[in-house]
């Protein structure tokens, strides 16, 4: 069994670069299917959702290689419609394969999505542009099957949620259909962008990505590219989160600032303070216990989003005064309050929120991540402590982090990797 162990109380000094973003890559590799020509990826982190993903590109005949930080992809000579069911199993991402293949056979089967428990996860948006589009939804033998043998057709089609995943996905269905394609009410997320730059730089004829509204215009082929992954705001709003608990003075390298403006004002809100030394970066100052909040929300791009609810609700422990945050997109989201009272601080969850008393100081202890950003929030918590605290759950917190042990044993937290 392994797990972090954390001698907490120790601010947090020195500088951080961030990784490529795991939202930016995961439907980036799966948009390569469209390709008839080499990919190339840099920036890319080494984490168990991309194993998952080279998995099911090369379980689809694909040639998929990961070394140093890049990925290379060469086009498959015969592509298998068929999803393999570990690998869709072990990360919802798999959704993302549903068009390209669609594209590539006019066939696709997919068994049901793994990834975090967080709660309903429907992808019937997905579904509904792609039926609208001309694909025919069936379920054969608890299997997902689309077909679209006369291939997809552009169309006008209105997202009931600004759902960021079925707007990726629909992204890749328009950009080989036939005729136009406007997508309305779309998700408006810095992944959207970059996933919009990759295709654009294939040979896609898309515009809007970044707005509510997108419009494509389908070609026939997309070629390959050479492309560098944007930064993971995640991990950078995991290292706002450890700063603002366990106090410090850290700058943070290869960041985009404009992608964190609803991480960055709940985190001035407790009392961070923040600046941009130079082009890139980001410094974020707390010396002192952090502000509560009262009451916030999780909203979508650019408010304050799902993934950093339980990461600030970690920042939220050591605060003067009561705080409250609502997820409105995860009813599970904060799982981890349970892990939060074992490591000693006053925290339970009541629905869709976790309620937080802060207190001055809390003991550290043991406590097991359920999913990926509650475990990541479990081991700020613990940062944060008096004691000695023991985190396990990793093989969620490698879904999204590379490193975290490392990360944040850079920045002088007292963390190490142990196995019993």
């Amino acid at each position: 069994m392994e797990y972090l162990r954390i001698a907490g109380g120790r601010p947090l000094e020195g500088r951080a670069a961030l990784p490529g973003a795991k939202n930016s890559l995961l439907p980036i590799l799966a948009a390569s299917v469209l390709c008839d020509g080499p990919v190339t990826l840099d920036n890319v982190p080494d984490l168990a959702d991309l194993h998952a993903s080279l998995e099911i590109l090369r379980r689809i005949g694909w040639e998929a290689e990961y070394l140093d930080g890049r990925v290379d992809l060469c086009p498959a000579r015969q592509v298998r419609s068929r999803i393999p069911s570990r690998a869709a199993g072990a990360m919802r991402s798999s959704v993302f394969y549903l068009a390209p293949l669609l594209h590539r056979t006019g066939r696709v089967e997919l068994p049901t999505p793994g990834g975090c428990r967080l709660g309903e996860r429907p992808i019937d948006i997905h579904l509904e542009g792609l039926v609208k589009m001309g694909a025919a939804a069936s379920v054969e033998n608890n299997r997902l099957v689309l077909q679209a043998p006369n291939g997809l057709q552009g169309t006008c089609f209105e997202l009931r949620y600004p759902s960021v995943g079925a707007t990726e996905s629909l992204l890749m269905a328009a950009v080989l259909a036939r005729g136009a394609t406007c997508l309305t009410g779309v998700a408006r997320e810095p992944e959207i962008q970059d996933l919009a730059r990759f295709l654009n730089r294939c040979g896609a004829r898309i515009t809007g990505a970044g707005g509510s509204t997108i419009h494509v215009v389908g070609v026939r082929r997309l070629h390959g590219t050479r492309h560098t992954i944007i930064p993971d705001r995640i991990v950078a709003a995991t290292l706002l989160a450890a700063v603002t608990g366990a106090e410090g003075d850290i700058v943070m390298e290869g960041v985009q600032p404009s992608h964190l403006a609803g991480v960055l004002d709940i985190y001035r809100r407790m009392g961070l303070r923040t600046s941009q030394p130079a082009p890139g970066q980001l410094r974020a100052v707390m010396d002192r216990r952090p502000s509560a909040l009262g009451k916030a929300a999780t909203g979508p791009y650019p408010a304050f989003c799902t993934d950093a609810a339980p990461l600030a609700a970690a920042a939220l422990l050591r605060a003067e005064g009561e705080s409250v945050i609502e997820d409105r997109v995860f009813e599970n989201r904060f799982d981890c309050a349970a892990g939060f009272a074992r490591l000693g601080a006053r925290a339970c969850r009541q629905g869709r929120s976790v309620h937080i008393w802060g207190v001055e100081q809390y003991r550290g202890g043991e406590a097991e991540g359920g999913d990926l950003r509650g475990g990541a929030a479990l081991v700020c918590a613990a940062v944060a402590a008096q004691g000695e605290s023991r985190i396990g759950g990793l093989e969620h917190i490698r879904r999204g982090y590379q490193d975290l042990a490392g990360l944040l044993g850079g920045l002088g937290a007292d963390i190490r990797l142990c196995r019993d």
